[in-house]
């Protein structure tokens, strides 16, 4: 039995990573030629290209991007095997590709990895802002921070904390339209709408008291896929909106905001971290992930109850 090339496939893996056979070889210690001839090797033995290349571009052909997702399993689970095999003595390094949605990651997730960088120098990352669905395995992600309602999938979550979601509105808003007791009194009025999330435009609202519910149907005045955008304008008194405690907790410490209907409140939603549904992760993922739960689970934003 001819065993698999696991040289060829772990050199294939981050010649996807880094788009190039020349910095892939410089991060595995190995000359290009030895690169670019085991790719060689290994597209032979499979009989199609894995690659499309000329003298100037380089990609993934079609068949390529299929074998991607497996050859970073492969990689991933032999150097975590690696890991456990040596009792973590050896020094975690290497490349951690990360994705966070753009405000919280601006705000919070930046602000969390200097002391990081600082106590693993050979460790690097290379992170992602954006709003956007990433799929961590075709893309070639080792975890992404989601805040949202997670539904079942094929990865692995891990909560960190709870995430709440305010109706907030301006001082002088609220003077001119009036403090509402009940969200229908909402009804009509425009509001921001975050378009990004899979119930646009409709908040489902309980009161704490009685444990009642309503459905507050939005009428947009402004509509975005980052409600950071919003700010501006909900600061200008130009309409309310429903905001992830994060994003408002200082303007509301501040009183340039302040939450509408205390006594009701919207369903929470979660910081967590995704990773692939492998059960071994390199050590170094494995170290930014305790990091950040050390960071987030008591959350530095948090308002007071």
């Amino acid at each position: 039995m001819k065993l698999p090339d696991f040289e060829a496939w772990a050199i294939f893996a981050r010649v996807a990573e880094h788009g190039s056979f020349s910095q892939a070889a410089r991060e595995l210690h190995l000359s290009p030629p030895t690169v670019s001839k085991a790719i060689s090797r290994l597209e032979q033995s499979l009989g199609v290209a894995l690659f499309s290349r000329n003298s100037r571009h380089m990609s993934l052909t079609q068949t390529g991007q299929l074998a991607l997702e497996r050859a970073n399993r492969m990689f991933m689970e032999a150097e975590a095997a690696e890991n456990e095999v040596r009792g973590g003595r050896i020094r975690p390094s290497g490349l951690i590709r990360m994705t966070a949605p753009t405000t919280f990651g601006l705000r919070y997730v930046s602000a969390a990895l200097p002391s990081f960088l600082r106590a693993y120098p050979e460790i690097d990352i290379a992170i992602t802002f954006t709003d956007s669905f990433v799929d961590l395995v075709s893309e070639g992600y080792d975890v992404a921070i989601r805040i949202a309602a997670l539904e079942d999938s094929a990865l692995r979550a891990r909560r960190v904390c709870t995430v709440r979601r305010l109706l907030v509105a301006s001082p002088d808003y609220l003077a001119q339209q009036g403090e509402p007791a009940h969200p229908r009194e909402l009804e009509g009025r425009k509001s921001f709408v975050y378009v990004n999330g899979s119930s646009c435009g409709a908040i489902r609202l309980m009161e704490k008291a009685t444990g009642a519910v309503h459905t507050l149907s939005q009428t947009a005045r402004l509509q975005s896929d980052n409600a950071e955008g919003f700010l501006p304008a909900l600061e200008s008194g130009l309409g309310f909106g429903l905001m992830p405690d994060f994003m408002v907790s200082e303007a509301m410490q501040e009183g340039r905001l302040q939450e509408m209907m205390p006594g009701w409140k919207a369903d929470d939603i979660a910081l967590y971290l995704v990773t692939s549904a492998t059960k071994l992760r390199p050590q170094r993922v494995s170290l930014l992930m305790e990091h950040l739960i050390r960071q987030f689970s008591t959350p530095p934003w948090r308002l007071s109850d």
